[in-house]
């Protein structure tokens, strides 16, 4: 016959639940079933005027720069598989703007200078940053956001158009690969705006997400110390942790020298694999080079390191196997 517990016994079980329900566990779910899929709905602000010099033409047709509606496709579908269906990114707006975005100090570019700055590769201004609150005002995001019509938004421009790669706006707001946002903390929920380069591939949006990832995946881990802080586990590489390298990050490859290096043929001991089995993180290290990774190819190099993020049902320690749920949603990080 089991041994009883007694009240006391049974008060401390009752405490030990609630504090796993207060901090996100799910003891009922089973761990390592397929997380039901999401679905984002995204904004996309195009920035794309006309210039004169070049027969009133767009700017990224005169420059012969990306169309926006391929990089669309491709990141959108490169998210969805890497994510192993999870995440899934829905256009409901697109909005195309025959002008440059203004300055934080008021400065906008006419587009012959522009032209001629580019041509020139200098006279940029600086500083570059761009006005985030006239950006908010002008496409009445946080409207949006409040009556859950849109959950992020993507702005789309030219070099040097003063975009962070990412930047968070909303209550309790927090880094997410740049300072987040100030001045608007009154809307409802928090929101993530994605600044992208149309003369740039789908490799570097990629790139733009990975830090975003990397920015939120960090935070949530913020309170996990030594072996229970499994993100820092999964970001070493040889470089840096000699000896231990997992999967590394967006810049660092597991054998990487130096930054952007997704391309060295050295040969390192790592445990990249193991996160195909997560949780179980068990098993040895093993010989590896840029060839388990797109030999030096960006887009490859990125879709192979976020189809090793843990994206599975269940939790421990009050976080959640499935990381792209807070990578996605920055409102689900406690």
């Amino acid at each position: 016959m089991a041994k009883r517990k007694g009240f006391f016994g049974g008060l401390h079980d009752l405490f030990d639940r609630g504090i796993n329900f207060l901090q996100g566990e799910s003891a009922n779910e089973p761990a390592g079933d397929k997380p039901e899929p999401v679905t984002r709905r995204v904004s996309v602000i195009i920035h794309n005027p006309r210039i004169p010099s070049a027969g009133n033409e767009l700017l990224s047709k005169a420059l012969g720069w990306n169309d926006v509606d391929k990089l669309l496709e491709g990141y959108i579908s490169d998210l969805r598989e890497c994510s192993h269906g999870y995440l899934n990114y829905e256009v409901v707006e697109t909005i195309t703007v025959d002008k440059f975005p203004r300055k934080a100090d008021g400065f906008a570019y006419q587009p012959d200078d522009f032209m001629m700055a580019w041509r020139a590769r200098k006279g940029f201004h600086d500083p570059d940053l761009v006005d985030y609150h006239v950006l908010i005002d002008e496409f009445d995001m946080i409207r949006k956001v409040d009556e859950n019509k849109v959950d992020e938004f993507w702005l789309f421009a030219f070099p040097y158009a003063g975009y962070y790669e990412s930047l968070m706006v909303g209550p309790g707001a927090f880094w997410c690969n740049s300072p987040p946002l100030t001045g608007a903390e009154h809307a409802s929920r928090k929101f993530i705006i994605m600044g992208f380069n149309y003369e740039r591939g789908v490799g570097e949006m990629l790139e733009n997400f990975g830090h975003r990832a990397e920015s939120i995946m960090k935070h949530t881990y913020r309170r996990k110390k030594g072996d229970d802080n499994l993100w820092e586990r999964f970001f070493r590489h040889e470089f840096k942790n000699p000896g231990q390298a997992e999967v590394g990050w967006m810049h660092y490859a597991p054998n990487s020298e130096r930054d952007y290096d997704w391309g060295n043929k050295r040969r390192v001991l790592s445990r990249w694999r193991t996160w195909q089995n997560f949780p179980n993180l068990e098993g040895e290290a093993e010989w590896v080079d840029c060839r388990d990774w797109g030999n030096g190819d960006i887009r490859l190099h990125h879709k192979w390191w976020f189809t090793l993020l843990p994206h599975i049902t269940g939790s421990a320690k009050g976080i959640d196997y499935n990381w792209w749920k807070y990578i996605v949603d920055p409102n689900t990080v406690r």
